[in-house]
This record gives C-alpha cells, structure tokens and sequence, in this order.
C-alpha cells in the first residue's frame, strides 16, 4: 500500500548500544511497532522522609530513581507473504536474539574469564557491558540499564520459528549517581535533565484564580 506523500514521517523508538569507553555506536534496534503507551514512574530520593530531621524535608539527596515500562509487538507478517529475509527460514529469532544478548555477557567474555579462573586469577573483574541508550524522540535519550525482560511468543511456523512476539522491556535510567559526569552516560542524562528543564520552562503558569483562591493565608 503507497501511504499518501502528504503524511509525516512515523519515528521509531528503540535502543542504542554504544561503547562506554570510546561511545562508538556498536548496534542500533528499532521497535517494529511503536508501543500504545510507556509507562515511567520516580522514586523520589529525599532526606526528611528517611531521617527524620525537619530541616531537612525539602532537601533532594539526588535524581529521582526513574522507570520505564513497555510492551512492543514483533511480526514478521510482511516479510513472510512478501517471502523475503531470513523470516522465511528463521522467523523472528535475529530480532529477538538482538534483544536478548544485551543482558548476557558475550561468550569471548566468558571463555576468558574461565581462563582466567584456570590459571588460577583469585580476583576476576565483571564483564563490562554496552552502554544501553533507549531513544525516544529527540527529546528522550536516556542512558538506561534493563532490568525487566521478557519475551512472549504468540505464533510460530512450521518449523516452530516464532513469528509473532510480545516483547516486555523494563528499564532503569542511570543518572549522575550511577555514571560520574564524565561518563557518556552521565554526560547524556545531563542533557536530557536541561531539556526537560527547558520544557518546563514552556509550560503555562496558573494563577490562584484558577485554584479558586485569591492568594496564600
């Protein structure tokens, strides 16, 4: 079907893995379909609540912990009447496999920390993973760690490759107080933060009208 040339563009949201070290981009995944709704939710970090001190109540120990819920739908539908890609020999497992491996540590990582173990290393360092970025507009590009990952397959050929899925992503957004200002990470949670300061700034200021009092006692 020819979508009419008047139409916007449909952005795509979706992760990007990059390099913590040099942060050159290693993968780019974009969701087939964007989800209905993204749920994101803050746990506040404050002080008087935990120490119980009044002068200190208004006080932010740091950036709320914030959270990000989604469902996204994978279908290889198209590719399978059009009957091209590798849907038609494998169904939707390069997808999900692309998924799947960001919480895994590779199998070079693991092999060398056998070795390692082998050789008789008393102290072995956990192996450090891509820098997870989930995009979400120009506006949203959050340095994130998943934290809830599930994957449910609806439909498969008959060779029992899936080729439907739900895919259940839970994520994390790391601030400053996970990743130092310098870090990429760090550096992108700062951007995001200044330009949610900027919209902010945008929205309308209401006056005590509008809360139907005429100003303070």
């Amino acid at each position: 079907m020819t979508n009419f040339p008047g139409s916007p563009r449909l952005l795509k949201g979706g992760l990007v893995l990059i390099d913590p070290q040099t942060s050159a981009v290693q993968r780019i995944i974009a969701l087939q379909y964007n989800p209905d709704t993204l749920t994101r939710s803050f746990q506040v970090k404050g002080v008087g609540a935990d120490s119980g001190d009044r002068s200190e109540a208004l006080r932010l120990k740091g950036p709320p912990v914030e959270t990000i819920k989604l469902d996204a739908e994978i279908d290889a539908t198209d590719q399978l009447e059009l009957a091209a890609g590798p849907a038609t020999q494998i169904g939707l497992h390069p997808q999900l496999a692309a998924l799947e491996v960001i919480v895994y540590p590779t199998s070079a990582q693991l092999s060398s920390n056998n070795q390692l173990a082998q050789v008789g290393t008393l102290e072995i360092v956990a192996a450090e993973a891509p820098l997870t970025l989930f995009v979400w507009s120009k506006n949203r590009i959050l340095p994130v760690r998943l934290t809830e990952f599930s994957i449910t397959e609806e439909a498969f050929d008959v060779n029992l490759n899936p080729i439907r899925a739900k895919v259940s992503l839970g994520m994390r957004v790391l601030s400053i107080d996970d990743l130092s200002f310098d870090h990429k990470g760090g550096n992108l949670f700062m951007t995001y933060l200044q330009a949610k300061e900027q919209l902010a700034a945008q929205s309308p200021n209401a006056t005590f009208g509008t809360l139907g009092i005429g100003g303070l006692p």
